[in-house]
């Protein structure tokens, strides 16, 4: 095979694909076998037709070269998209020029490919992930979480707080909707701050006191309203015990208050760590897709992320026995809504991907073909199928040029691991040696 491209206007390749004549006779042999099997002639069983007969049968040679050619252009196509090493995007519009009835089988074919963007400012990208600290605070909260189970309630005189227990009586009762008997209930025991009634109730009752009413109005999801009479009969506060060590011993597994605390600094500390690593890869894909204009991105790679997210979607709810009409109904969207949502996603998918494959290029990021390699057999590893299948299925669908591009597109990723500047949520610089070491040895995960 020989394939040669011409560059066209707006991101198409002209690509010009000549087959020798032992392909051909491949190709027909192979449709000898592929027809043999499905026609019905009379005397044979399928798949034993002899081949002079089958070929009488089609009408002659040329409907067999025909019946190759037609069965056997797909693969051609593929082919020769590696070995132009092109990376379409978009299905091909394919012209047999020649050999349609005898010799060398040529044939051209225009399609859009992926484009090349450049991006300007990834050298200095600022890049913000959960903070990988613990304040003493924190470690307190966490450890006050134990004390609570061994607390006590104790009646108080004072303005509610967060944390304190109320008894309620609460009645609550639909707006403009008439026939539907209010909620009532009565000596209920709320735990400020859990958010567990109306959304308002926490920010509202704060403050207030025992003997006190409060009333107001909520908005339900799908824009329900609901109002609230609340009687706060009591208030209670949650009385811990004295933390000690031989509290510590009696209800923990460690033996004093500094084992007890250190210990839990370092698990906190640790899971931290690995929040702010995990979250390092999101970061940077999100702030490098930002460098890529969304005019650049073409329509073909946005529809086809997008259709995959569809795709996948449905893959999972139907391995649940659910549908995309039901999961629309259980979630409250339309199907423009849903689409719109998956194509936000994928927008930002192909501007990260165009972003790293440009920075693969400027900074020379190829990869070689010892990587190349050791990445399809990790691959094939984690499909369960041996190195060699994976490898002729790449070929076979076209794809070789495309998994050798996300082996660069992940030295792209890593080389922006180490150079990108790591903030936290308050714009604090986190020190980078705290994100590089293992955080799971030992935890209970």
């Amino acid at each position: 095979m020989r394939a040669t491209t011409a560059t066209l206007p707006e991101n198409k390749v002209k690509l010009t694909v000549e087959l020798d004549d032992a392909e051909m006779n491949a190709a027909i042999d192979k449709a000898v076998v592929s027809v043999g099997r499905q026609v019905n002639i009379k005397g044979f069983r399928k798949g034993k037709v002899p081949r002079n007969v089958l070929v009488a049968h089609l009408g002659g040679p040329g409907a067999l070269r025909g019946e190759a050619i037609r069965e056997s252009m797909p693969d051609f196509y593929a082919h020769a998209v590696v070995e132009a090493g092109i990376d379409p995007i978009g299905q091909p519009d394919i012209d047999i020029t020649a050999g349609e009835e005898e010799g060398n089988l040529t044939f051209e074919c225009v399609v859009e490919v992926r484009p090349e963007v450049k991006v300007a400012g990834y050298q200095k990208l600022k890049v913000t992930i959960p903070s990988p600290m613990v304040t003493p605070d924190e470690v307190d909260a966490q450890i006050n979480r134990y004390l609570e189970t061994d607390a006590v309630l104790k009646d108080v005189d004072r303005p509610i707080v967060t944390g304190d227990m109320a008894t309620l009586d609460v009645k609550a009762e639909q707006v403009g909707v008439e026939g539907v008997e209010p909620f009532e209930v009565s000596d209920f025991m709320y735990a400020v701050g859990s958010n567990s009634l109306a959304p308002e109730t926490d920010g509202l009752i704060v403050g207030m006191k025992a003997g006190e009413e409060l009333t107001f109005t909520s908005t339900q999801p799908g824009g329900l309203q609901v109002s609230y009479v609340i009687q706060i009969k009591a208030v209670k506060e949650r009385e811990l015990p004295a933390l000690d060590d031989e509290w510590v011993k009696d209800n923990t597994e460690w033996q004093s208050v500094e084992e007890m605390r250190n210990t839990i600094q370092d698990q906190m500390q640790r899971m931290r760590v690995m929040e702010a690593q995990m979250g390092k890869r999101d970061a940077i894909a999100s702030a490098v897709a930002e460098l890529v204009p969304e005019n650049e991105c073409p329509a073909a790679l946005l529809d086809a992320e997008t259709n995959e997210r569809l795709h996948e979607l449905g893959h999972r709810l139907s391995n649940q026995n659910f549908t995309i009409e039901t999961f629309l109904q259980a979630t409250g969207q339309t199907a423009e809504q849903l689409i719109e949502v998956f194509r936000a996603d994928a927008l930002r998918a192909v501007r990260s991907d165009l972003a790293l494959r440009a920075i693969v290029k400027a900074e020379k990021l190829e990869a070689s073909a010892e990587e190349i390699e050791e990445e399809l057999v990790k691959t094939a590893l984690s499909m369960d199928v041996k190195p060699d299948v994976l490898r002729t299925n790449l070929y076979d669908s076209g794809r070789q040029v495309s998994f050798q591009a996300e082996v660069a597109k992940m030295k792209a990723q890593k080389w922006l691991e180490e150079r990108v500047v790591y903030v936290d949520p308050e714009g604090v610089e986190i020190n980078k040696e705290l994100l590089e070491a293992d955080q799971t040895a030992g935890l209970d995960l």
